[in-house]
């Protein structure tokens, strides 16, 4: 987190100096007698953070982008279209939706939450609530003031008995949701307006993520309610092309596979943005890097793999800023739980150990990856004393001995068979994906030695997304991006809204709502370590890695303050283009 500091005058001066005479964060000439080319050099109003490693040489900047003076062109690969965070799920739909909507709450470069449209919040341990104090100064783009009412209808939004997005408002413990959400009452008891200003909510129980539980994004009542009925979102899901937010942008124009355009929005409560259009161009891993070389685009943040050659390609562009930071998050192959063949521990643990996952690692992300047997991030206070858990490393020897005991036997054709079954698996495989490119092969390879045969099925990113939704899948691979609030209710509590694998284990079950119910911080350290080691005993994923991600821009562009817990959509207002 960045903190203001008192500073003796003479280093307060010395550092005023040194930012007059940066570019691009390289200081040219630090002399009381600057030279004709450090004279006319561009400085920024607001400062990147300091976890970019500055560009060399600006004189490299391409033509192209110089062209265009108030324009951020930002590479992305392609989204969904889905323009509602309420219902947004890849996050490449986020990241565009984040440039058009605030939540209640943001997140601060050390993963604590911080003000936003709510401006201050209390919490009443002993009347179980949380009562909102929000901004009075924030307008929708067109105009409208947001209110308290705009927050109750989001919360409703999310509690309809037919809303079928990615947040579990249910984890919240809201009194009452669960009676409106199952038909039983025509309101929600805890959701209460104060004010136009003010919402309190009770809770069945304060716990130590009701904070993130209830730190949604706020859509606007006057648009997206018109038609709004208990049992009726098809109005709100109407509107996902159309989206109307608060946020520092505002929807122009999709053209799927290619771009989304939006504009400043000019009632932005923390100011209008000083780049007046925002483009998110679609890019993908091979082409990234080149749209950034020639100028096409501004930014990449999701589509040049961290890895040592492209940091080294990056540096020898000369005008390319860039930031390697931990990702919050990790990489995992993924089962489906609900065929037999999964449902035992040692077939799980057989194909752990019998994939070369080191191997995989280090052929996409060299030097730049660790393999991880948790599913969450090093980053995290959370994580646990790597001592505690078991570690699969590559041992085929060990994973025919699990197979054998699971009475997966080898047959004459050299492949392991069980009741007449021959153990095949069906891979759905993104593409194109670096690290499926690695993966698969390898998964041919090693788990032919183990007698199973392992067939990749390619397809589109969202068309993956589309069969595991519907539960038609077998094995895939994916990364999930993690919140500074480490709870893994949605995704491995066996009820949980984003548990599409369909896992469950009683013990897991009891140590997440244990570890919600906790408010002590040391407390829930104890009990998410145990929760860990149970998860990485049980396996309901192979867990492949934490890498960094690397974002990468046109040195033009600043203002960027990002963090692992922390990204590039919190900057676009204040984000600059300099002029060469």
């Amino acid at each position: 987190m960045l903190r203001k500091k008192w500073l003796p005058l003479v280093v307060i001066l010395i550092f005023t100096l040194s930012v007059i005479l940066t570019s691009c964060g390289k200081t040219e000439n630090q002399s009381t007698q600057p030279s004709e080319e450090t004279k006319s050099t561009p400085t920024a109003s607001v400062q990147d953070s300091d976890n970019w490693t500055k560009a060399k040489d600006t004189s490299k900047i391409p033509e192209a982008s110089k062209s265009r003076t108030d324009t951020l062109i930002i590479g992305l690969y392609a989204p969904k279209g889905v323009f509602n965070p309420l219902y947004a799920e890849t996050s490449y739909d986020i990241y565009v939706n984040s440039a058009m909507f605030n939540s209640l709450l943001e997140v601060d470069f050390d993963g604590t939450y911080i003000p936003s449209l709510a401006k201050s919040w209390d919490i009443d341990k002993d009347n179980n609530t949380i009562t909102f104090h929000l901004r009075d100064d924030v307008k929708f783009s067109d105009g409208t003031p947001l209110t308290a009412k705009d927050v109750e209808f989001s919360y409703y939004v999310l509690a309809d008995p037919t809303y079928d997005g990615p947040i579990a408002l249910s984890a919240a413990g809201i009194k009452g949701f669960k009676e409106y959400n199952e038909g039983n009452a025509d309101k929600i008891e805890g959701i209460k307006v104060i004010d136009d200003h003010t919402i309190q909510i009770q809770l069945e129980k304060v716990l130590g993520t009701s904070l993130s539980d209830l730190n949604i994004p706020v859509i606007p009542q006057h648009y997206y309610g018109k038609d709004f009925a208990k049992g009726k979102l098809d109005g709100v899901k109407a509107l996902e092309q159309q989206p109307l937010g608060s946020g520092p942008y505002v929807f122009e124009k999709f053209v799927p596979g290619q771009e989304v355009r939006l504009v400043a929005n000019e009632n932005y409560w923390k100011g209008a943005p000083k780049i007046k259009h925002l483009i998110f161009k679609t890019t993908t891993e091979e082409t990234a890097v080149q749209m950034l070389q020639t100028g096409e685009t501004d930014y990449e943040t999701s589509n040049i793999t961290a890895k040592k050659d492209n940091v080294e390609l990056l540096e020898s562009l000369g005008f390319v800023d860039y930031s390697l930071l931990p990702t919050n998050g990790y990489g995992y192959i993924a089962f489906n739980h609900k065929l037999p063949k999964f449902q035992d521990v040692r077939v799980r643990k057989a194909l752990a150990y019998g994939l070369n996952r080191q191997a995989i690692v280090d052929a996409v992300y060299p030097g730049l990856a660790e393999v991880r047997d948790v599913p969450q991030s090093k980053v995290s206070w959370a994580y646990p004393d790597e001592k505690d858990i078991i570690h699969y490393d590559y041992n085929p020897e060990k994973a025919k001995q699990l197979l054998d005991e699971a009475g997966w036997k080898v047959g004459p054709d050299g492949y392991r068979y069980k009741d007449g079954q021959k153990f095949t698996i069906h891979f759905l495989a993104s593409s194109p994906n670096p690290v499926n490119d690695a993966l698969v092969p390898m998964a041919v390879e090693n788990y032919k030695e183990l007698g199973i045969e392992f067939v990749a099925e390619p397809l589109d990113f969202n068309a993956i997304i589309e069969k595991v939704n519907k539960g038609d899948f077998e094995m895939y691979f994916m990364a999930r991006g993690l919140t500074p609030e480490p709870d893994p209710y949605t995704t491995f509590f066996s009820k949980g809204s984003q548990n599409k694998i369909g896992y469950a284990n009683p013990k897991v079950d009891e140590l997440i709502l244990k570890g919600r119910e906790e408010t002590d911080i040391n407390k829930r350290k104890e009990i998410y370590h145990e929760l860990y080691k149970v998860l990485n005993d049980d396996l309901p994923y192979i867990f492949l890695y934490q890498r960094n991600d690397l974002n990468a821009k046109n040195c033009r562009v600043v203002g960027f303050q990002i963090s692992s817990f922390r990204d590039f959509t919190e900057s676009l207002y204040q984000a600059e283009i300099l002029q060469y």
